[in-house]
């Protein structure tokens, strides 16, 4: 028996009408008491725009993914003690809400969707289709669910279906052969480049397959390399929008439906506004994985090393629109090498930035490993191993600065650079989080240029120029040797990224990127680096996720690999 406390809500009678609203959230992974506040805090703002159910997101309550953290008996009891706890409150005649949370049923861990409304949890619903793929593995830790009918929700019958299936439409089927009159589908679907679209095309097959309108509500924000961007919508039963949350805000939506001869309508008037993707969209997940990274972890902020060259002005520019300039340091470490350009470009996107820079010579350093490892050289020509250590000569500067003042280490290199392994282990690999680390050269020009024309919503840096045009223009280069440039070593990038694409995204044969026009040569050069570098990539740092497969959880393969093509 549950004690239900005075309402402080007028009763609402049982109408042909329903106010729906979406409750596009940011959950903090395992701050079971934050995320309970922030659905609390929610269901009140709903109530006083008059919502009779408000609809969360996929594992509101413990955060989304939760990965082996959600297979810990503890972690389990917090959260089903948080929502019973929850539910008692919805006994105060206020709205209903659907919360995600891991339920245990019959010693089985199910990814959950449940509906708390008059002090109870009235109905739980389990994911049926658990993805297993991408930075997916839900079969490791849920139980798969069998199919299940709608839920009942005063005089309706709501089709509740989470995340992956509403992506088939086995489950709308299941729901509309069992009576459901609209379907419900929370969701952590993570951002990828352009994925929007296919969020609306797939939800608008459901909608015409069962004639029934369908709500949409995703997760915003970072989850170590997983980035969410909400965009929450509605669709009504022919389809057409009737709601559009913004991308990359928390947001509640208010929807209001009709039971009209032919089921429910929209009545209209919900909120519409359009999603930006493109480079807008990359730029946007960039700053909310760095920012919410920063902010979820509890660092003051980030230290990054700002060579003059593109790659870590792009980084300073995503960090100082993430967490403003006071939180953002950088330092230049010039060697005998660095060029006049670059000592002047680096001072100009710091002053453009607002940001502090320190300038400490790594020449010091070079010469006392110099002198250390002289008599173990002896006789022998110098090589990348001399570059390497002036790399890690930065990063061990950079590593004792973060250490000595609290900042994270922000690394800058790109998706690129690390297919190939053109970069140094211990050396500018050092940092606790890439944003660029799922980016190509290419796409990091592009963003350069965009950026200094147009500010991002949200940024709390300036609204011109962040970099000097010269970063944009002058050839990429490490600066480790005199005339040194990226291209003595790596094909063209608009050549290395395109094969790059094929081999990573696209899984495709040498044979298959030769038929597009390239060399054969360079592509089985570029399969051969891109193979050989999987043992420093395990060793990167995290970074946000930007398109179909990113390093990692994305695309996971051996580092001894004996496979050739062509054997």
């Amino acid at each position: 028996m549950v004690n239900r406390p005075r309402s402080r809500y007028k009763c609402v009678a049982m109408t042909d009408r329903i106010t729906i609203a979406l409750a596009q959230l940011n959950p903090v992974m395992g701050d079971i008491p934050g995320n309970i506040e922030k659905l609390r805090r929610v269901r009140v703002e709903a109530a006083q725009k008059g919502a009779d159910l408000v609809l969360s997101t996929e594992l509101s309550v413990s955060g989304y993914p939760p990965e082996d953290l959600v297979l810990k008996p503890a972690f389990q009891q917090k959260c089903r003690a948080a929502v019973e706890a929850f539910a008692a409150e919805t006994g105060d005649g206020g709205p209903a809400i659907v919360v995600g949370t891991p339920w245990v049923e019959d010693g089985k861990l199910y990814n959950a969707a449940l509906l708390l409304s008059d002090g109870a949890i009235a109905a739980a619903r389990y994911k049926i289709d658990l993805p297993n793929y991408s930075v997916f593995d839900e079969k490791r830790v849920f139980a798969a669910a069998t199919p299940q009918g709608p839920v009942s929700f005063r005089d309706m019958r709501l089709g509740l279906m989470i995340c992956e299936d509403m992506w088939s439409p086995e489950t709308t089927e299941t729901l509309v052969e069992s009576g459901a009159e609209m379907l419900l589908v929370p969701n952590g679907s993570p951002y990828e480049h352009d994925k929007h679209d296919q969020r609306i095309q797939l939800a608008a097959c459901r909608v015409q397959e069962s004639r029934l309108p369908l709500i949409y509500v995703n997760q915003m924000g970072g989850q170590d390399e997983v980035v969410f961007d909400g965009a929450s919508f509605a669709l009504d039963a022919d389809a057409t929008l009737a709601a559009q949350l913004p991308a990359w805000e928390t947001r509640l939506g208010i929807t209001r439906w009709e039971r009209r001869n032919d089921g429910w309508r929209s009545l209209g008037g919900g909120e519409i506004v359009p999603v930006a993707d493109g480079l807008a969209g990359i730029y946007s997940a960039m700053m909310r994985g760095l920012g919410d990274y920063v902010e979820k972890n509890g660092f003051p902020g980030v230290i990054l090393g700002l060579s003059g060259g593109i790659d870590s002005a792009l980084s300073a520019a995503v960090a100082v629109d993430a967490l403003g300039a006071d939180r953002v340091r950088a330092v230049m470490m010039p060697s005998p090498y660095t060029g006049r350009d670059s000592l002047e470009d680096a001072a100009e996107c710091a002053r453009l930035l607002g940001i502090r820079l320190d300038t400490i010579s790594i020449e010091p350093a070079m010469r006392a490993f110099e002198g250390m490892l002289a008599p173990a050289f002896a006789g022998l020509a110098a090589d990348t191993t001399e570059e390497n250590i002036q790399s890690r000569a930065r990063g061990i500067t950079l590593m004792a600065l973060s250490n000595k003042l609290g900042h994270m280490v922000l690394s800058t290199g790109n998706k690129s650079e690390m297919s190939v392994g053109y970069a140094t282990l211990y050396g500018d690999m050092c940092g606790g989080y890439s944003v660029l680390k799922d980016v190509y050269k290419t796409t990091v020009f592009r963003l350069s240029d965009w950026r200094n024309r147009e500010p991002p919503p949200g940024a709390r840096g300036p609204a011109g120029r962040v970099m000097p045009d010269r970063v944009l223009t002058k050839p990429p280069t490490a600066e480790l040797k005199p005339n040194q440039t990226d291209q003595d070593s790596l094909p063209p990038y608009e050549v290395l990224d395109a094969i790059l694409e094929g081999l990573v995204e696209g899984e495709l044969p040498v044979e298959a990127i030769v038929a597009k026009g390239f060399d054969r040569a360079t592509v089985e050069r570029v399969w051969r680096l891109l193979d050989l570098a999987e043992y420093k990539r395990r060793q990167a740092p995290p970074g946000v996720k930007i398109t179909r497969r990113a390093f990692g959880r994305d695309r996971r393969y051996p580092i001894t690999n004996a496979f050739r093509p062509g054997r």
